[in-house]
């Protein structure tokens, strides 16, 4: 994917803002038990979909939570629209994807951390 321009990247902010709120508000109805962060928003040019990245805090079953979330799409869009009517001509379409960042990079600190326990072999 090309670089997004301004105006693609001033829309997905005020997105992830709103739907930051949102899942904050009304989160624990949708995936009970986590906390949910939306780490990134991507618009397409035509601003007519947005890819939103979530993460799941506090919670073993994040594939689970995004697919509750997914069926709630139509929900949460209509929340959505209600908050940023005034500022856009169309509601994107949400596509949610779930982040998992933060377990990849605690996946790579434990392996690190077992590397550096490892006893270290004498140079020669």
């Amino acid at each position: 994917m090309g670089t997004e321009s301004k105006r693609q990247q001033r829309f997905a902010g005020v997105i992830q803002q709103d739907l930051a709120a949102l899942f904050q508000r009304e989160g624990k109805a949708w995936a009970p038990g986590a906390f949910i962060t939306v780490t990134r928003v991507r618009v397409t040019p035509d601003l007519a979909i947005a890819r939103v990245y979530l993460s799941f805090l506090n919670t073993k079953t994040a594939q689970e939570d995004i697919k509750a979330i997914r069926t709630k799409t139509s929900e949460i869009r209509y929340k959505l629209g209600s908050k940023i009517k005034n500022q856009v001509k169309i509601v994107p379409q949400l596509d949610f994807f779930l982040d998992d960042t933060n377990e990849y990079v605690e996946h790579m600190e434990k392996l690190f951390e077992e590397i550096s326990k490892e006893p270290r072999q004498p140079e020669e």
